[in-house]
């Protein structure tokens, strides 16, 4: 064990960064294609009935699972990242007294959660668009997989980045690719197998919560094993992190999970614009809003590789290690966005075609995801600084510019959008903003470079 952890820290320190980079993005990546698989498995077997008004009832959840990934992000990524800047900076126990506050607080945050989610369900769903037609399917779905899944789902992915934090990147992706792979075979049979007709989407949600539960359990168990051979600990005796370090997780978990909720907010907008077309819109652009996330969700795990490695570093005082971190993982994350814009524009329509029938659902969706994938390249420049700055602890920084993405320019875009262009402009309003987001990222980063090169 203590030879474990030895070898983690050479990943830090000493690997060339790419070698770091692979073994910490890797597992992550692959985590991440699982996780839109097991998303995209509910829309698919939904889509196999034929009827789109299932599939605009499930895209409706959508908000509101990206909701509970910001109570994730709010402990998972502010403390784990605290923890990777302990570990370089060699203060072992204090990032055993994180680690045990953000367990216990992501328990008591995501029960509280759920706990309003069945308060205000109806309310709620009507909010984000739901119909007279979707609303017994939104509610079916939202009650297995927030209410009843969100303790295990958030505790789940919290856990995950602790683990990736400090540099057990193959625990976490495993982790996380298992509970997918569960799901995929969990979801035919609840429903069309132990479900009457009808049932479907009761049966998809049933099956998610039961596969996020499977996750949790392995990531509780996986960090039980490495107790006194790391830095993480569960333990409620280590429930006394100092002032310093909780006012430092929150200083990064919050900026990070008021991105996500703003990200969530412009997909709830996008869905209660859309919906004043008609069901049918609604369902494409909610198969469209999951469908584009292949390269995203790759993106996400490019920067999920790099953030312990840049966040160690930079405790470390290695700055010359932190920017090649950086450097590199953007380089990878521009060229697959490009790529990722070719095949999308190829293969549009036989992508939509997998998960539904409908002609006319189709061939909206497929206008929708031409327009919306041309964004992908701005998008990982918008989100990778953004990443970078939670790394390092810069979480104001963090804020300034995730909060600028979403309040400056996507969301009033939208509006102004959507009132010349109707709901055409609604989906090309991505590529416009993060074309102006991605300039100013990058202008932000490049001053903290030469500032640091200043203090140095």
């Amino acid at each position: 064990m203590k030879q474990e952890r030895k070898t983690n820290r050479e990943i830090f320190e000493a690997w060339p960064i790419p070698k770091a980079l692979t073994e910490l993005a890797l597992p992550m990546i692959f985590g991440q294609l699982i996780i839109l698989i097991y998303n995209l498995a509910d829309t698919f077997f939904i889509g196999r009935t034929g009827n789109p008004l299932m599939v605009a009832g499930v895209s409706l959840l959508l908000p509101v699972f990206n909701i509970s990934i910001s109570f994730a992000n709010l402990f998972g990524i502010g403390g784990g990242t605290l923890i990777s800047r302990l570990m370089g900076a060699e203060r072992d126990n204090e990032a055993k007294s994180v680690s045990s506050f953000c367990f216990y607080s992501t328990i008591l945050s995501a029960g509280a959660f759920a706990l309003l989610i069945y308060i205000f369900l109806e309310p709620a769903l009507r909010l984000l668009g739901a119909s007279n037609d979707t609303l017994l399917f939104a509610e079916q779905y939202t009650f297995c997989v927030i209410v009843l899944g969100a303790v295990p789902t958030i505790l789940g992915m919290t856990l995950s980045n602790f683990l990736r934090s400090v540099g057990h990147a193959r625990k976490a992706g495993f982790g996380i690719s298992a509970g997918g792979i569960i799901n995929i075979i969990l979801d035919p049979l609840f429903m069309f197998v132990l479900l009457p007709p009808g049932y479907e989407v009761l049966g998809a949600g049933i099956a998610t919560a039961l596969s996020n539960v499977l996750i949790c359990l392995y990531f509780l168990f996986t960090i039980y094993k490495l107790r006194g051979a790391g830095v993480l600990s569960l333990s409620i005796k280590n429930f006394r992190a100092s002032w310093k370090n909780i006012y430092s997780v929150f200083a990064v978990g919050v900026p990070a999970a008021i991105s996500v909720f703003l990200f969530d907010l412009t997909y709830i907008i996008i869905d209660k614009l859309m919906s004043t077309y008609g069901d049918i819109p609604l369902a494409a652009v909610g198969i469209v809003l999951k469908a584009e996330r292949l390269p995203l969700n790759i993106g996400i795990g490019l920067c999920q590789g790099m953030m312990p490695l840049a966040a160690y570093n930079y405790a470390a005082q290695n700055f010359d290690r932190m920017k090649e971190s950086v450097r590199f993982s953007r380089l990878v994350g521009i060229v697959l966005g490009f790529a990722s814009v070719i095949m999308y524009e190829i293969f549009a329509s036989y992508i939509m075609k997998i998960f539904i029938d409908d002609a006319k659902t189709v061939e909206l969706g497929t206008n929708f995801l031409r327009a919306r994938t041309l964004a992908t390249p701005f998008m990982f420049l918008c989100f990778h600084p953004v990443n970078f700055f939670q790394a390092v602890g810069r979480g104001d920084t963090a804020l300034a510019l995730g909060a600028s993405r979403w309040v400056i320019f996507n969301i009033p875009l939208l509006y102004i959008m959507n009132y010349i262009f109707g709901m055409y402009g609604i989906v090309w309003t991505q590529v416009t903003a993060d074309i102006m987001m991605a300039s100013l990222s990058i202008i932000i980063y490049k001053r903290f470079e030469k500032n640091l090169r200043l203090e140095i």
